[in-house]
C-alpha cells in the first residue's frame, strides 16, 4: 500500500540502494539478538530441566539417609514424601497452576519445615550424628535448589529485547514490502519468512515459560524419585 502511494523517484537506483543497504544492516542486527534470545531460552530451559534432576537426585539420597537413620526419622520422611508428591502433582497438572507454584515459591514453607525436622532428629551415637549431618547438608541444598529455580522463574526473560527485536523485524518486512512489486510469488515468500520469524519467537516465548505451555520440563525426575523413595 505504502508503495504504491509513494512518488516513482522514491524507488530510482540510489534511493533503493540506500534501503536495501538499511535493511541489510537491520536483517544483520534482527538475526544476532534473535539468535541471541533463542540461545537465552535455551540454555534458561536446559538449566531448569538440570536443575529438577539434581533436585531429585537429591531428595532420594536425602530419603535413603532417613532410611538409614531408624524410626525416629519417620515423619521427616514422611514430610519429604508428602512435599515431593506434591510437587509432582503441580507439575504434571495443569500448567499455569505448575509455573504460578514454582514462580510464587509456595513449596517453600513446606521443604523448610521438612529441614526442621531433619535438624531436630536425636543423635545419641556417632553413626547418628554422621547421618544427621549428611541428612541436614542434603536438606538445605534441596531448599537452596528450590529457591534458586523460583528465583529464575520469576526473572527468565528480558521483553525489552523483544520488542526491540519486534520493531526491528517489522521495519525489515516493510522494506520487503516497499522495494518489491506485489504478486503471488513475493506475497507467499514473505509469509514464509514471517511464519518462520514467528516461529521462533514461539520458540523464545515456550522455553522461557519452563512450566507451562507447550514446550514444559517434564516430571519424570519427580516421578522416578518417588518411585525410588521407600527403598
Amino acid at each position: 500500500m505504502l508503495r504504491r502511494r509513494l512518488p516513482e523517484h522514491h524507488f530510482e537506483d540510489h534511493p533503493r540502494d540506500v534501503g536495501k543497504l538499511v535493511m541489510g544492516l537491520v536483517a544483520t542486527l534482527a538475526a544476532l539478538v534473535l539468535g541471541l534470545l533463542i540461545a537465552s531460552t535455551k540454555s534458561f530451559y536446559d538449566t531448569q530441566t538440570a536443575e529438577l534432576q539434581s533436585l531429585s537426585v537429591k531428595i532420594v539420597g536425602l530419603d535413603r539417609v532417613l532410611g538409614e537413620y531408624g524410626t525416629a526419622a519417620g515423619p521427616a520422611r514422611a514430610e519429604l514424601r508428602r512435599v515431593v508428591e506434591e510437587g509432582y502433582r503441580r507439575l504434571a497438572g495443569t500448567p499455569d497452576a505448575a509455573s504460578i507454584h514454582l514462580a510464587r515459591g509456595e513449596a517453600a514453607p513446606a521443604i523448610i519445615a521438612m529441614r526442621q525436622l531433619v535438624r531436630a532428629l536425636p543423635a545419641e551415637t556417632d553413626a547418628q550424628r554422621q547421618l544427621r549431618g549428611s541428612a541436614v547438608q542434603l536438606a538445605g541444598e534441596i531448599v537452596d535448589t528450590r529457591l534458586l529455580m523460583s528465583e529464575q522463574v520469576n526473572a527468565s526473560l528480558n521483553w525489552p529485547f523483544v520488542l526491540v527485536l519486534v520493531f526491528w523485524i517489522s521495519v525489515l518486512f516493510l522494506g520487503f514490502g516497499l522495494y518489491t512489486p506485489a504478486n503471488a510469488t513475493v506475497v507467499a515468500a514473505l509469509l514464509m519468512g514471517a511464519v518462520s520469524v514467528a516461529s521462533a519467537m514461539f520458540l523464545i516465548d515456550e522455553m522461557s515459560r519452563p512450566y507451562e505451555g507447550l514446550i514444559r520440563v517434564s516430571a519424570a525426575p519427580l516421578q522416578l524419585a518417588l518411585m525410588q523413595m521407600g527403598q
